[in-house]
């Protein structure tokens, strides 16, 4: 959520920022909230007197009574005065809703760093990793290593489920666990406290990571309740600090956290629809970071290099590329997504996207920092990233490190999670 008085007074430049994103014209949104606001200071300023002249008028009651005197006309007044402050409160409350709601609906201010462009296509790539693979054979997409392997099985679980759900099976459900392991011990040994939270959140929670209610047709909701399962640990972990206080020398907070992830997909049809890249349901290890404000652009650096870290032990090829202000998150100031090199696309794909979403997050869910005891509490900056994809690791593993005998050798650091196999085949 955007701070109304920075909109207050620079509408222009958030205009300019918002706008830049390309996605919707938000200078209406804007113009609407400069006015509510200036009606709202109205409406406060005009209760604010009622109730100084009711306190006056009040007052003065005893003595007209000790006095003899006829309160019949002052208790008119009063009530009018009651009446008029209680219509003003309704106004104020609607005025004050109508504000919510607006400031809801906007997406983050981009970072002044961020590029401007329309679409993944003004992306600037920052640097690559590792040497693409060369076959001297024909190589296969995952989806048909899989199924010749019999270690996915997505047919069977269109039967038990529908489209875009699989099952892992053997040496396939063994590799997909062997990823997890691999990624939670790499991120707990560098500093990160390990969380599993639960898969199903309220919708407070998602409101404040950004999810609600812009993207409420992307979430699977329980019926008649106000729970849904999660689209990310991001958002579980992130409501740890809702309406908190910490401690600044506590910052900054690391942690990671295994979840599976369900999403919609709503509005990708036709994209993806074979393999492991789209799914409904999927797995992931996701990293999250609470950050004071001056540091959280080093913290995104530092959390971005924790996820290309586990894919350079893995020795899969992958790039770094710098999200545009077109291609941006709603709720992120700036992202990095990290992509790796998938044979049967023939180009890189997103596995990582690592955000910072400065106070965006904290301010719609009340994160703060107090930086001394007794000094007023500041917002914190919220990060998270995928620490990575796990069904995306798995389809670059096995088209990556494929063999012309339909076999797929296991990485060398996976190995220990596998009972010392280094193929499947």
């Amino acid at each position: 959520m955007l701070d109304i008085k920075f909109i207050k007074e620079n509408p222009g430049l958030v205009k300019e920022r918002l706008n830049s994103r390309k996605k919707d014209d938000y200078s209406a949104a804007v113009d609407q909230l400069v006015s509510l606001d200036a009606d709202r200071r109205q409406i406060i300023s005009e209760t604010e007197k009622m109730k100084a002249e009711q306190n006056i008028v009040s007052k003065s009651i005893p003595a007209l009574k000790k006095e003899g005197k006829d309160t019949a006309e002052i208790f008119a007044k009063m009530k009018e005065l009651t009446d008029h402050i209680k219509s003003r409160d309704e106004k104020l409350r609607d005025v004050e809703t109508k504000i919510n709601e607006l400031l809801l609906g906007l997406p983050n201010i981009p970072n002044k760093d961020v590029p401007i462009g329309t679409t993944s296509e003004d992306n600037i790539e920052i640097h690559r990793f590792g040497e693409i693979p060369v076959f001297d054979f024909e190589p296969k997409p995952h989806w048909e290593l899989g199924e010749k392997l019999d270690i996915l099985d997505p047919a069977t679980a269109a039967k038990v489920t529908g489209a875009r759900f699989h099952f892992y099976k053997g040496q396939g459900a063994m590799l997909e666990r062997a990823v997890m392991n691999f990624y939670l011990d790499h991120h707990t040994a560098r500093g990160y406290t390990e969380i599993l939270p639960p898969f199903i959140v309220n919708r407070a929670s998602m409101t404040a990571t950004g999810q609600l209610p812009k993207f409420e047709e992307d979430a699977f909701s329980l019926k008649d309740t106000d729970y849904f399962l999660i689209p990310t640990a991001e958002v579980p972990v992130t409501n740890i600090f809702r309406d908190c206080i910490i401690a600044k020398s506590d910052l900054p907070v690391k942690y990671c956290a295994y979840s599976p992830c369900f999403r919609a997909e709503a509005g990708s049809a036709g994209r993806d629809t074979r393999g492991l890249i789209r799914q409904h349901q999927f797995n992931k290890v996701e990293l999250v970071r609470f950050s004071s404000p001056e540091d959280s652009y080093d913290q995104l650096e530092s959390l971005t290099s924790d996820a290309e870290n586990v894919l350079k032990e893995l020795n899969l090829a992958f790039r770094r590329v710098l999200l545009c202000t077109g291609d941006l998150g709603n709720s992120a100031a700036m992202t990095y997504d990290i992509e790796v090199y998938t044979p049967s696309y023939g180009k890189y794909l997103e596995i990582s996207s690592c955000s910072n979403f400065e106070d965006y997050q904290a301010r719609r869910g009340g994160m703060r920092f107090r930086e001394n005891a007794g000094d007023k509490p500041q917002l914190l900056h919220t990060l998270n990233g995928s620490g990575v994809a796990i069904g995306r690791t798995v389809a670059a593993i096995l088209e990556n490190f494929q063999n012309s005998d339909g076999s797929i050798t296991i990485p060398q650091v996976l190995r220990k999670y596998m009972g010392g196999r280094d193929k499947i085949g």
